[in-house]
């Protein structure tokens, strides 16, 4: 059975949509699984249609991770309509789960800094509205630090009801009306 991706064009404004749709910069190996969605699509000419796009600034690059430029996104909107539209739908379903998630770590965030006397770790969460909580800690040594910002980054939902619980509870140990 034939696919609907052609040619290397085809690819290329494939590359171009999913990069478009996606809520960040994505590594390597998730572009080459998303755009995996047709028989059509071959891994080679994959492979250099994502070097082509990146040397001709319709893409940009930092390390693994690939973005698509303003220059993209008006190469992208000129021709996505040439993409088959159930393509068009197998992306926007495969990335879904991918922007939920990354959507989630955008906004969770913990970094650690070196200070005179430790490390301090600034933790912060955002949802959809803006910020709802930054906090910065000192801890002694930069694994200590490390420790808390990996525990926070695998569970900031945990940290932030505990820090609520111990904030809204009076001293008999009731809540605060």
């Amino acid at each position: 059975m034939a696919g609907f991706i052609h040619d290397k064009l085809d690819i290329k404004l494939l590359v171009l949509y999913i990069l478009d749709r996606a809520a960040a910069a994505i590594d390597f190996a998730t572009l080459t699984d998303l755009a995996m969605c047709d028989s059509g699509v071959d891994y080679f000419q994959f492979a250099e249609a994502v070097a082509e796009l990146a040397g001709s600034g319709h893409l940009s690059q930092d390390g693994e991770f690939y973005a698509v430029t303003d220059k993209g996104r008006r190469a992208c909107s000129a021709g996505e309509s040439s993409l088959s539209p159930v393509i068009r739908q197998r992306c926007d379903r495969r990335l879904e789960p991918l922007n939920r998630a990354l959507r989630r770590k955008a906004q969770v965030r913990a970094q650690v800094t070196a200070q005179p006397q430790g490390f301090d770790v600034c933790l912060s969460m955002d949802d959809d509205k803006g910020s709802l909580f930054s906090l910065t800690l000192l801890a002694p040594t930069q694994e200590d630090a490390q420790h808390i910002a990996d525990g926070f980054l695998a569970h900031p939902d945990r940290v932030y009801n505990a820090l609520l619980g111990v904030l809204l509870t009076n001293d008999d140990g009731g809540e605060h009306p």
